[in-house]
């Protein structure tokens, strides 16, 4: 069984295979394990690798306390310097609001209560004033903070962040297409099949964009990697989910002329296929990496739930769309009368897979947390505790699309159960943050506070 490696006397034994490096061998700078003796002169010309380094608190407490009108001398923080610590993390609240008021609509489907409808409404109505309100506040803070927008782009952590914005969008456009199309003319579907088109350019082009600015400018070390390193690539994995629901708002509004149902879902299978399969791999990194170095921090650990989300979204957009076979499909599809049968059948299988996937992760992600059970042991909170909830939305709905597809009443069950619970963490998290931002932990330069 290899060990971790401390010194660099064990790093010269190790010869032969591979042997786990710590944390503090990376910090220190020293070179790879899996170089020889014999190379010595080689490894001696080779720069030291780049020690991994967390979120740039002090160049950005530095660009606050530059950004201070001058003249004033030193003065407490006020609200201009709360502001100014706004991140991109906190859309990550946005996507969670939107993706519960996106299960209630799931399950409100199937049973038709009048009470789910308007809880999932007012979750809808919040989301929005939420997420205007973080556009509100980070579009003050790159105008407060002069350099700080291409700080944000730069920084390891909060670079990550950056496309939440975009899932939240996505959100919103599928709440709109649940909560708004039966209640409006047909002006709002027409405006939702343009920006269906729209937020596919947009999320191909923002997830290949963010990543290709990560590669170019950043080094991420293997040992500090979670799940978090998917988020570039989520905003490609709501296309599906998306086109499923404008599809389904069509036909539930038989008034309404039709949409291109055909062109929707097949631009959306594709892109869909692109999200999952760029987020299986990350995933597989991040197992490499469980293995290697065990699971992640406390800081980071609430990441690891990240990783449900990718198979979860499939499943649910998938399947959805699988089921609208009948009236996304036309007659003798590639010269078959049997097309809807057979993609119906298909899309049932990949989703029972996916599924399966998805709920390993979740097991998995929820036993990285048992030892936060004893009271000695505490996780200090962040706007990533958000990933309890927005990941786990995809698994609930996808839950949901497997008991429509497979008449289960226990899956149904199953999945409202998971959604009661669901809704209590939304809670605790909201709570919890309420909490930190009253204690002064959140939106707080505890930096200028130490000058």
């Amino acid at each position: 069984m290899s060990r971790a490696l401390t010194t660099q006397s064990d790093v010269e034994v190790a010869l032969n295979g591979y042997v786990t490096p710590g944390e503090d061998y990376f910090n220190r700078g020293a070179v790879s394990p899996g170089l020889s003796i014999s190379n010595r002169e080689q490894r001696e010309k080779r720069p030291s690798p780049i020690p991994f380094r967390g979120p740039n608190a002090e160049s950005l407490a530095r660009m606050i306390s530059n950004a201070r009108k001058p003249g004033r001398g030193r003065k407490k923080i006020g609200i201009r310097d709360r502001i100014c610590c706004h991140q991109w993390t906190w859309f990550t609240m946005t996507m969670a609001t939107g993706g519960v008021a996106n299960v209630l609509h799931s399950i409100w489907t199937p049973y038709r209560a009048d009470w789910l409808w308007y809880i999932g409404l007012i979750f809808f109505l919040f989301n929005i004033c939420l997420f205007v309100t973080n556009c509100i506040l980070i579009t003050m803070r790159f105008i407060m903070v002069p350099g700080s927008f291409m700080h944000s782009f730069l920084d390891q952590m909060e670079s990550l962040f950056i496309p939440a914005v975009v899932v939240s969008t996505a959100t919103i456009l599928i709440n709109t297409c649940e909560y708004g199309i039966p209640m409006t003319g047909p002006w709002l579907q027409r405006t939702m099949e343009c920006l269906f088109w729209v937020y596919t350019i947009v999320s191909v082009v923002a997830s290949a964009g963010m990543y290709l600015i990560l590669w170019s400018t950043q080094i991420f070390p293997i040992h500090t990697m979670t799940p978090v390193w998917v988020f570039p690539g989520y905003p490609l994995l709501l296309s599906a989910p998306f086109a499923s629901t404008l599809i389904a708002a069509n036909e539930l509004v038989s008034n309404n002329p039709p949409v291109d149902r055909l062109a929707i879902a097949m631009c959306a299978i594709a892109v869909q296929g692109t999200g999952f399969l760029i987020s299986f791999m990350i995933c597989a990194a991040f197992i490499y990496r469980l293995m290697t170095q065990k699971l992640p921090r406390d800081m980071q650990r609430p990441g690891v739930f990240i990783s449900i989300g990718p198979s979860g979204f499939t499943v649910a957009g998938i399947v959805s769309l699988g089921q609208q076979s009948h009236v996304v499909i036309p007659d003798s599809f590639q010269g078959s009368n049997h097309s809807v049968i057979i993609i119906r059948l298909l899309s049932t299988i990949v989703g029972l897979w996916l599924w399966g996937l998805s709920v390993w992760f979740f097991l998995v992600s929820v036993g990285s947390l048992w030892k936060y059970v004893r009271p000695e042991r505490k996780m200090p909170f962040q706007m990533t505790w958000w990933s309890f909830v927005f990941p786990n939305t995809a698994l609930v709905t996808a839950t949901l699309a497997l008991a429509t597809a497979l008449g289960s009443t226990g899956l149904r069950i199953c999945g409202c159960v998971m959604a009661a619970v669901l809704i209590v963490v939304w809670v605790l998290v909201f709570a919890t943050m309420l909490k930190c931002l009253w204690n002064r932990e959140l939106l707080w330069p505890k930096e200028l506070e130490e000058d």
